[in-house]
């Protein structure tokens, strides 16, 4: 094949997004006579987006050198500014700096001072994003999308959208954040944007859905990133994300099994070349272990994705909460909450309150609860509502106000119910059913907590399970014989299957020191000395399966 027919038939293959098939043909027709500069960068794009990221930055190269040869100043600087952004992406901030640094001296060196410097304008507004300065950061993608319209750059008119969208979320201005980037996707998806702004606009937009509490948009954006990464099927960039917001929805929507496959190909995609997505897909799996009742293999994976750089909250504070280690979660949450950027903060205040409760500290709790409040009136999504109305109720319970708090358990869990999230929804029953006890209505209390077993037992949420076991009618009620707690009556019928202490300790998702305590005080409460002499009491008194 000569040189000509390989080119063409590289330009083809890229243009129908077969990128290794473009790698391939370009490179051949490189070796045969070196590539133009414009050639030069689609093998580079080809590359980034199979995820070798070292011979992306060669090519990308080789084509500002070939841009500064043929005297295009243009080229040259869109070169140098992508080369800046490819290395902001990995984190090497060094080596983007000095790219933008060249970007910019050409720019000064153009004696018309075109809009090429619009591209240079996206790292300083994110910097100033980063910082909390919304009102600068606006003013910098204001400025970068007027350069960007000046030269019909679809690439630097998105990315600047997209700035200004994650600038309006920041200062609380969801909706107005979250219609601009709609009209960023429209773009993306009607393909008027280049593969590798088009991947980092979805993949934003859907971390600025997470943020304002958008399930909807979640969804929808996610279906589109789906089809997107479908028709690139051999793309590496961009896929592990992907792979990791599926598994935050299978997740929240009940379906664990999947969210834990979507969970592993996420990890195995950012392995294999998409670096940014390594914390979602390490967090995600420590997600579906922590709610599975796999305490070590969560703690492993929160583990992961904190040495991203990225912190592993509120998971992996909700971690050590369950496991009773409420000075070491509440100590997280809280220097996470002092650390991140307002919009994060945001998403850790269910958590915060639930992990002050699990402490004890009703106050601070009812304050991370208002604080919860006023960001739902600025924000009225459904989600944030559900939310905010399950930890007022909880922290209702708390403060011995029993008939306000069934009635917002009764609305966050109709909340969930709607948005279809039966985990979150189940927990809403369980604030019920305390509330219900809490004003003498056993009965209602016993129908909530039946209710919330079943959600429970179907996904298979074996913490939540033990925690609602723990918390079932006191020693001493009718179906609990000589003074037996709910917990010992399930020990009982274990002991009558035949189970050992280790088997126990499994099935109940508890330690074996726990299971030894709990027959010790049945043996006592029952005068028995045996496991026999135990057995033989559960099956006389209907307790054995």
């Amino acid at each position: 094949m000569d040189a000509s027919t390989a080119l063409d038939r590289g330009r083809i293959a890229y243009s129908e997004h077969r990128w290794a098939d473009a790698i391939a043909d370009l490179e051949a027709a490189d070796r045969a006579t070196a590539a133009a500069a414009a050639d030069l960068e689609l093998l580079a794009t080809a590359a980034v987006l199979l995820g070798r990221f070292d011979d992306g930055v060669a090519w990308r190269t080789r084509a500002h050198e070939a841009y500064l040869a043929d005297g295009d100043l243009d080229g040259a600087i869109r070169s140098a500014s992508w080369l800046a952004m490819q290395f902001v992406y990995v984190g090497d901030l060094a080596q983007a700096g000095g790219w933008f640094a060249r970007a910019e001296r050409l720019v000064h060196d153009r004696p018309d001072g075109r809009a090429d410097r619009g591209f240079l304008l996206i790292p300083a507004g994110l910097a100033a994003l980063a910082d909390g300065d919304g009102e600068r950061a606006a003013a910098v993608f204001e400025r970068a999308i007027g350069l960007a319209r000046a030269a019909r750059d679809a690439d630097l008119i998105a990315l600047g959208g997209l700035g200004l969208g994650q600038t309006d979320i920041m200062l609380g201005r969801s909706a107005d954040g979250l219609a601009r980037l709609d009209e960023v996707m429209v773009a993306v998806t009607a393909g008027e944007v280049s593969p590798v702004p088009s991947g980092i606009v979805y993949c934003e937009v859907l971390q600025c859905c997470r943020q304002a509490f958008d399930v909807r948009r979640a969804r929808e954006w996610t279906r589109a990133l789906d089809r997107w990464c479908a028709e690139r099927p051999d793309m590496v960039a961009f896929s592990g994300q992907c792979h990791a917001h599926r598994s935050e929805l299978f997740l929240l929507h009940g379906a664990w099994a999947d969210a834990l496959d979507a969970a592993r190909s996420a990890a195995e995609r950012a392995a294999r070349g998409d670096p940014n997505g390594v914390f979602a897909a390490r967090y995600q799996l420590g997600e579906v272990h922590r709610l599975r009742g796999e305490a070590d293999a969560a703690a492993s994976s929160f583990e992961e994705a904190g040495r991203t750089g990225f912190e592993p909250q509120p998971g992996l504070a909700l971690l050590r909460s369950s496991q009773g280690d409420h000075d070491r979660a509440r100590a997280m949450i809280v220097a996470a909450a002092e650390r991140m950027d307002p919009a994060e903060r945001r998403r850790l205040l269910a958590a915060t309150v639930e992990i002050l409760l699990a402490a004890g500290d009703v106050v601070a709790a009812r304050g991370a609860a208002d604080e919860l409040r006023e960001l739902g009136r600025a924000s009225p999504m459904p989600m944030l509502t559900a939310l905010v109305e399950q930890a007022d109720s909880a922290v209702l319970v708390a403060e011995g106000d029993h008939r306000a708090a069934l009635t917002a358990s009764r609305r966050a869990w109709a909340g969930w119910r709607d948005l279809d999230v039966p985990y979150e929804a189940a927990r809403c029953r369980v604030i019920a059913a305390r509330a219900c006890r809490g004003l003498g209505d056993e009965e209602s209390a016993a129908m909530e907590l039946d209710a919330a077993r079943a959600v429970f037992e179907e996904l298979g949420a074996r913490p939540a399970l033990a925690a609602l076991e723990a918390g079932r009618p006191p020693a001493g009620s009718p179906s609990n014989p000589d003074g037996l707690t709910g917990r010992e009556v399930e020990v009982l019928r274990l002991v009558a299957a035949g189970r050992t202490n280790h088997g126990i300790a499994e099935e109940l998702y508890l330690s074996g020191k726990t299971v030894d305590r709990h027959l010790s005080n049945i043996f006592a409460k029952l005068g028995l000395r045996s496991r026999s002499a135990a057995t033989a009491y559960a099956f006389r008194h209907g307790l054995a399966d």
